[in-house]
């Protein structure tokens, strides 16, 4: 008799668990002569007994043993190691491993593999791979030799920022080399690194400009053609990409099963046209499938689909049935097998979440909703009416492509949560009108690379149906996008803090933002630049659950306190906009005005005296500048505004205000007495005088700072004078964000880089 265990037709499956199981004990309890005991121990029963569970222990203890090695000792730890905290100048002899970024100023970034690397007088051999920057003609496989500054790559300063130390430790990629002018590195010979990545990022930029070719007054059909054909997404704006991050068709820039399977079939396809055997076809195909996934970036999405579409081809070419499970498992296992850290990686874990939820989930639910609408069974084919087979035919599609598209989202909720802050109940929709668009705009941008060499006219014919198809895939995005309650951001669960209000003042250097929450309330005071933005704000609002700003403060026209409010505005909706009416010579000011004032959303004025409430528990005075006001520096017609927090407490911001400022209100009598400032730096460098504080007379002092330029770095001299009056200083170069809780009858401060807490003291 037959054993009905599908554990012995499945062998990955138990493999790839105990892979997992493996990994992570050793990046939890890491210890070597631990993993070694179990792998001679487990190797052993496994040779005697010859059975699945006794292999699966020695898979287990031999990943242990693996990872271990990776975090324990590693090239990129022992660079860390001899360069120390310290920031030193080096010269680093090495390849460029990963294809180049381009930023708008013109440096490269790109990982460079050393070979030697001279610091302190001396050349030693290094194997460790460092994430570089440097504004020369770089590309990928170059050998080259740059002079710079190395220091430890540096973490998160502010919440729900995205943490790239962690990610490239994960890449044993530990130090940042900065070069800063082009001559102080020169390129010493092309054509170097893995040949076939080198072949494939050749590839990439001329199908790239293949793609392209007539679409050159479209830049946003041409990206979205590129990002599903090619999995290219640095060309996309950001206000684009978030649309389908929020509508969950995200998954279409990366090169996934999708992908692959358009592909396969396509070149299935030619095989046949071309009359070629079935082995000798498949021979061909599967090395197309993995170089196609080089040339989209080799990323773990594209090499998973790779490897479970050259099983099923195996499969095909040995005449057996494959199992998807057991080929799932297997491609999680030989990647795993490759890099023990791809485990920790979000396309890894989103990959196979998806897939795996899509083989259990979604077979069982297409029976269920084809079996609503099924016919009798017994009733012949013959008598059915040519609606009702259209009918028919058009409910299979449909239900086939609800019950992968559910599957695909139950799959990565719990996934997409922790790592976007977001749930997308419009995905479910999206996904049926989006999906089978970009089936189309994939085919046709393969036949458009097909035939570019051999039919230029027909290429741009493929090109323009593209064209055609992307608008109406940016169009379908946007409605959905903007559907009511189709995306939500949540914070994630947290034990409740019981504080009434929160202010978060976060760490942009020589800008500023600082969010207002009292309740369900979110205000905003300044947004920092369009770089601090993308980097920092928009994923720390995210963060927050913040779906919808109730009130944006603009406190004067400082490009790093207001560049990015387009944004804020075009992303966050604010119900209200407080502007600083001041005429200034910014051009950041001057632009979101005009927005304004185009899209018809009114702003308010902030000139002393006006008040408002901000909240139940927050009302906001105006101290400065009064109406009419008028001065030759923005930094001294910046606004000043004085909260009061629950009857009790007073918390004054007095953004980029300089002596001036400070002089004036106090030659004006205002009352400035509060618990707490918020300050910025005067670009003078002058700001927080004797007097000032002696009128203000706070118990704690947040002060951004930042060590370029010196005028926005927190004075030595004065940090002592404030010590010395018995004021609590936080300043943000050390602390980074800082977080103020208000409760009933306390405050506390607690600073993202620290662990220490500071309290409110009765007065």
């Amino acid at each position: 008799m037959k054993s009905t265990n599908a554990w012995p037709r499945q062998p990955f499956i138990g493999l790839a668990l105990a892979a997992i199981v493996g990994i992570l004990l050793a990046d939890n309890f890491a210890y070597l002569p631990a993993g070694l005991v179990g792998l001679v121990l487990f190797g052993g029963f496994a040779l005697i007994r010859q059975s699945s569970p006794a292999t699966y222990l020695f898979a287990a203890a031999a990943f242990f043993c693996v990872h271990t090695f990776r975090v324990i000792d590693s090239p990129g730890m022992r660079l860390a190691g001899e360069l120390g905290d310290r920031t030193q100048a080096v010269t680093v002899h090495g390849f460029v491993v990963s294809e180049p970024k381009i930023s708008t100023r013109g440096s490269a970034s790109f990982l460079l593999r050393a070979i030697s690397i001279d610091h302190d007088g001396l050349t030693s051999p290094c194997t460790a791979t460092l994430s570089a920057r440097w504004p020369g003609a770089v590309s990928y496989g170059d050998e080259i030799r740059v002079f710079g500054v190395v220091s430890p790559i540096v973490g998160p300063r502010n919440p729900g920022e995205f943490d790239m130390r962690r990610h490239l430790a994960r890449h044993d990629v530990r130090t940042a080399l900065i070069s800063r002018y082009a001559e102080n590195g020169r390129v010493l010979r092309h054509g170097g690194g893995n040949p076939i990545l080198r072949a494939a990022h050749l590839s990439r930029a001329r199908m790239d400009a293949a793609l392209g070719r007539g679409l050159e007054d479209s830049l946003d059909q041409h990206s979205l053609i590129s990002g599903i054909v090619l999995g290219l997404r640095d060309q996309t704006p950001d206000e684009i990409e978030e649309q389908f991050q929020q509508t969950g068709t995200i998954h279409l820039f990366a090169t996934a099963g999708l992908h692959v399977g358009i592909v396969a079939y396509l070149l299935w396809t030619l095989a046949g046209l071309l009359r070629l055997p079935r082995k000798l076809a498949i021979c061909l195909i599967v090395p197309g499938l993995f170089f196609y996934a080089a040339i989209t970036g080799w990323n773990t999405a594209s090499v998973r689909a790779a490897t479970m579409a050259a099983a099923v081809l195996g499969g095909a070419f040995l005449d057996r049935r494959v199992q998807p499970g057991n080929s799932l498992a297997a491609a999680a296992f030989f990647l795993l097998c490759i890099d023990t850290q791809q485990l920790f990686s979000m396309g890894f874990q989103l990959s196979f979440a998806v897939v795996g939820t899509i083989i259990l989930v979604a077979s069982p639910v297409f029976d269920f909703l084809f079996r609503r609408f099924q016919p009798d069974p017994f009733l012949p084919k013959s008598l059915y009416g040519p609606l009702r087979r259209i009918g028919l035919t058009s409910w299979r599609m449909i239900a086939r492509g609800a019950s992968v598209s559910l599957a695909a989202w139950l799959g990565s909720l719990l996934l997409i949560l922790p790592y976007f802050y977001l749930i997308t109940p419009v995905s479910l929709f999206a996904n049926l009108a989006v999906v089978p668009l970009a089936f189309f705009v994939l085919a046709f941008g393969l036949l458009s690379l097909l035939a570019a060499s051999i039919a230029p006219w027909l290429s741009l014919v493929f090109n323009n149906a593209n064209w055609f198809l992307a608008t109406i895939i940016l169009r379908v995005v946007a409605f959905f996008a903007h559907a009511p309650a189709g995306h939500i951001y949540l914070e994630l669960p947290h034990r409740p803090t019981g504080a009434r209000v929160e202010i978060t003042a976060l760490d942009l250097g020589a800008g500023a933002a600082i969010h207002l929450r009292d309740g369900n309330t979110d205000y905003i005071i300044d947004c920092g630049a369009n770089r601090d933005f993308a980097r920092i704000v928009r994923g720390y609002l995210r963060s927050r659950g913040v779906n919808r700003l109730d009130g944006l403060v603009l406190t004067h026209g400082d490009a790093a306190h207001i560049g990015a409010a387009s944004s804020i505005v075009h992303g966050f909706w604010p119900r209200q906009i407080f502007d600083n009416p001041a005429p200034d010579r910014s051009t950041a000011h001057r632009a979101i005005i005009s927005l304004l004032e185009r899209e018809k959303i009114p702003r308010q004025q902030l000139v002393a005296p006006n008040e408002w409430k901000i909240g139940r528990n927050i009302a906001a005075r105006v101290l400065f500048p009064p109406s009419g006001f008028k001065a030759d520096n923005a930094d001294d017609q910046a606004s000043v505004i004085q909260l009061l927090i629950a009857q009790r407490w007073r918390v004054l911001l007095t953004s980029d205000g300089g002596l001036a400022t400070e002089n004036l209100l106090r030659e004006q009598g205002a009352d400035l007495r509060s618990d707490m400032l918020i300050k910025g730096q005067h670009g003078s460098g002058n700001s927080g005088s004797v007097e000032f504080l002696a009128a203000v007379h706070p118990q704690l002092i947040i002060a951004s700072s930042t060590p370029f330029p010196e005028s926005e770095k927190v004075k030595d001299d004065w940090t002592q004078e404030v010590g010395a009056r018995g004021i609590k200083l936080l300043r943000q170069d050390e602390t980074g964000a800082v977080t103020v809780r208000f409760y009933r009858d306390r405050w506390e401060a607690v600073s993202f880089l620290r662990p220490e807490t500071l309290r409110s003291a009765n007065r």
